[in-house]
């Protein structure tokens, strides 16, 4: 039988299951990837797991969220994770080495392995043949355990390139026209496998650029895969002897196809606020501007730097206009030092900054109150820049750059001058000091864990109880984000490995009372509902936006559909899924109605749909999708009490 690349991937990995979309899989994991801000708790997890030691293939750790230092909370985090890298064997990539994705990519990412990452877009690896998923940060402790990683099998979409990429169109580009086809739900359960002639027009790092922003389309992951394009880049960090060619077979089959010609592309743009509402630039060419942003790991090639140093060149950004220059990595900044593409940004008006995430998660370059923002990061949800009232726009470097030009939002085609070619240099050699190995299994168990006041162990979450009885606390409408139930930013990200103090945040950008309405904060479950609305949960892996309203004693949540990551968040740690049956069901249910479900183990055995009773009178009809393993690890309280069970068993 023919196989699709995802299938060959899958079938060399799987510990249960089969092909069979929709089905439990389980897969073994190769690789893991941590960031800081989830980190922190991934250790802490580890620790409470009473792991001893990863026993993963390869474990990395970076820090590149957490980088602005206003005090001392970021920088006693860096010294807590370099410690626990050190106790459970994992490399440490330093502050200030660049983003998770590409510098894994750039050391570490390999064809044909699968890789697990606290980071929803983990799934750029999937740009090298990888098959890479984002998972809250539980999910990857477990896999750094040793277990493999649970989930239904995907559909796979196939999306068939052809053609080639007009000038002033790039990767950006391509990804951005097919949010407007499906918009922020259309990969959900699917995994989007690409092949075709358009390919071999494709860099490595252009297919970093889609696969990263597949996350955006809900897709469990994206796969590209590995060629002449792919061995090229591995070749050129120095690692050409990890290559091995991996393609679909002759006459594979997808459950779903799609074609896409690149040369009949155009440059488009995301408007606020979500990564889905997205058009042509020319549409809204001509619209004032205050900030040109370029660089994330949605944009994180050295060609995207190069670029917007090439458009400028000469010329100065307009006077209204902040241009943030974001090096994605450590080499990037240092080949753009080289051969004089940052003394060209600079020189137009650029301010530069760290190599890392910063502004696409809040931390500083935060914009004016309610002007308008470029920016080539992955996600323009509502406060997610650090500003509350933002007005976020996503696009290519192309575009940003013109538009810093002329003050305006600007399709690039309209420039007065020729489209630059911009030729893949040798790259600097990378410091290999800023990636600190594994100490030696001996050496790593007298190492202590250096924790401050500000990282605490976990709260310890009580077993779900017999039935619940809860009121409604707080209700949502559609597409509500992790980033709206647990803000970033540099205010709160500093605390996220504090649990009792990062529960102060939660829903603040929806309603700032409810952590005083609902606060429990401890063992006891005294309970409170959620009702949410389509997507609930979309954005961010972050798993403290489940654990968070988890420690205040939420205890179910109703919604329409939710986003993978966070309903899998919300199962490991206690906290029951639920949609309506009717999704008109939704407004019949207002803060303080109750909800009552008896004998909660038995109903979810007996079936998917479950009958709860309002306090009112009157029921509604809910459904779960959980598997066996998922029910049991509710019913233990979440996956940590899960696995302590099974270890003293």
């Amino acid at each position: 039988m023919a196989l699709n690349l995802t299938q060959k991937l899958v079938q060399a990995h799987l510990a249960e299951g089969d092909l069979t979309p929709g089905g439990d899989i389980a897969l073994t994991i190769d690789q893991t990837l941590l960031q800081d801000v989830l980190g922190g708790l991934v250790m802490l997890e580890l620790e409470a797991m009473g792991v001893e030691r990863v026993k993963v293939g390869l474990a990395a750790q970076y820090i590149d969220h957490n980088l602005v230092q206003n005090d001392h909370l970021n920088a006693d985090e860096h010294m807590f994770l370099r410690s626990a890298c050190r106790r459970f064997g994992v490399w440490y990539s330093r502050p200030g080495n660049g983003i998770s994705h590409p510098v894994h990519m750039q050391s570490f990412g390999k064809p044909g392995q699968t890789m697990v990452g606290s980071d929803s877009h983990t799934p750029a690896a999937g740009s090298l043949g990888m098959l890479a998923f984002g998972a809250g940060g539980v999910e990857v402790a477990l896999a750094m355990a040793g277990q493999p990683l649970n989930l239904r099998m995907p559909r796979v979409r196939g999306v068939r390139l052809t053609g080639r990429l007009p000038d002033w169109v790039s990767a950006k580009d391509v990804i951005l026209t097919l949010l407007a086809r499906h918009g922020v739900e259309g990969g959900f359960g699917r995994i989007i496998e690409y092949h075709g002639p358009g390919l071999e027009h494709l860099t490595a790092m252009d297919r970093h650029v889609i696969a990263n922003m597949g996350a955006e389309m809900g897709a469990t992951t994206s796969v590209f895969p590995s060629d002449a394009v792919t061995k090229a880049f591995l070749e050129g960090v120095g690692r050409g002897a990890d290559w091995i060619p991996l393609a679909a077979d002759e006459g594979a089959t997808y459950d779903e196809t799609e074609d896409l010609d690149l040369s009949a592309l155009v440059p488009m743009i995301a408007k606020p606020s979500s990564p889905g509402n997205v058009v042509p630039v020319s549409e809204v060419a001509g619209t004032e501007i205050y900030q040109s942003y370029v660089g994330s790991s949605a944009n994180p090639g050295f060609r995207d730097f190069a670029m917007a140093a090439a458009i400028v060149k000469g010329r100065q950004a307009h006077d209204r206009v902040s241009f943030d220059i974001n090096p994605s990595t450590r080499v990037v900044l240092e080949t753009l030092i080289r051969d004089g593409q940052l003394s060209d940004l600079i020189h137009a008006g650029a301010r530069v900054h760290q190599a890392g995430c910063n502004g696409c998660i809040g931390m500083g370059q935060a914009p004016a109150s309610g002007r308008n923002s470029l920016r080539t990061v992955p996600r323009n949800f509502p406060g997610r820049s650090g500003t509350r009232e933002d007005s976020v726009f996503l696009c290519s470097p192309e575009t940003a750059a013109a538009s810093a030009l002329t003050g305006v939002i600007t399709d690039p085609r309209t420039l007065d001058m020729p489209y630059p070619r911009i030729e893949s240099p040798r790259m600097v050699a990378a410091n290999a000091a800023m990636l600190v190995a594994p100490l030696p299994e001996d050496e790593a168990r007298a190492v202590a864990l250096e924790k401050s006041e500000n990282i605490t162990t976990l709260p310890e979450l009580g077993r779900l109880g017999p039935s619940i009885r809860v009121p409604v606390m707080l209700k949502t409408g559609d597409d509500v984000s992790t980033d709206d139930i647990m803000p970033a930013g540099a205010r709160v990200m500093p605390y996220w490995s504090n649990i009792p103090k990062t529960s102060e945040f939660t829903f603040e950008p929806i309603d700032d009372t409810y952590p005083k309405r609902v606060r429990q904060g401890g063992r006891e479950r005294a309970g409170h509902a959620i009702v949410g609305g389509s997507n609930y949960g979309q954005g961010s892996s972050r798993e403290n936006a489940a654990l968070a309203p988890r420690y205040l004693g939420l205890e179910t949540v109703l919604a329409k559909s939710f986003a993978r990551i966070h309903w899998q968040n919300l199962i490991n740690f206690g906290v029951l899924p639920l949609t309506f049956a009717d999704p008109s069901d939704h407004d019949r249910l207002e803060i303080g109605d109750v909800i009552e479900i008896a004998d909660v183990a038995g109903a979810l055995s007996a079936g998917p749909e479950i009958v709860a009773r309002l306090g009112s009178g009157g029921e509604i009809r809910l459904r779960h999708d959980l598997s066996p393993r998922q029910i049991e690890v509710l019913l233990e309280g979440g996956v940590i009490n899960w696995v302590r069970a099974r270890l003293a068993a």
